[in-house]
């Protein structure tokens, strides 16, 4: 179970500082990951995959106040907690994909109504819940998290790049294994196939 604390730590034993023994230290580091984490951070980190610990489903139903000029007829008000979209559909198996629709900057837009919508979610019962973090999207998170202190905390931009290098390999690890406890896919029938 990750929480600020035991991340902090683990970014501070990457870069080779010595443990934070509560996040109310009064040390440099934790000021400076402390800035780190106020700017944005677990937002950064969740916006690098569809993890399915922090996706959710909705169904959402056109706007009665926005209505758009032109093109498609329905406009969607994205969720305040959406980051990231995983799919949209017509349906609320979320199995028929919906491929004539255009998201713009707080809004989708389709011809139909309703519309079924996941999405990586920042919602403190989803993304911003710690405690459902899978070991691997922490470590992660810690190495990226020591990454973005090491120059502040090290003056020394090679560890900063190693760091990174070790923060692009766990993002892999943790997406490849977050990958895995989705269902069952088959790809599309064919041409060939169907005739």
């Amino acid at each position: 179970m990750s929480t600020q604390l035991s991340l902090y730590n683990e970014a501070l034993r990457l870069i080779g500082e010595r443990r934070l023994a509560s996040l109310a230290e009064n040390r440099e580091p934790r000021r400076v990951l402390d800035d780190i984490w106020n700017d944005g951070f677990v937002n950064a980190c969740l916006e690098q995959g569809m993890w399915n610990f922090a996706t959710r489903a909705v169904k959402i139903a056109k706007s009665v106040t926005t209505i758009p000029a032109f093109g498609y007829i329905n406009a969607f008000a994205k969720p305040s907690d959406h980051l990231r979209t995983v799919g949209v559909a017509e349906d609320e198996y979320l199995n028929v994909p919906l491929t004539r629709y255009v998201e713009e900057v707080g809004f989708w837009f389709a011809d139909i109504d309703p519309i079924y919508v996941r999405y990586v979610s920042n919602a403190s019962a989803y993304g911003n819940d710690l405690t459902r973090w899978p070991q691997s999207f922490s470590k992660y998170a810690a190495a990226y998290l020591a990454a973005e202190a090491a120059v502040t905390l090290t003056q020394d931009t090679k560890k900063q790049q190693t760091l990174l290098a070790l923060a692009n390999y766990r993002r892999t690890e943790a997406r490849s294994r977050d990958a895995m406890a989705d269902p069952t896919v088959f790809p599309p029938q064919g041409a060939w196939t169907a005739s």
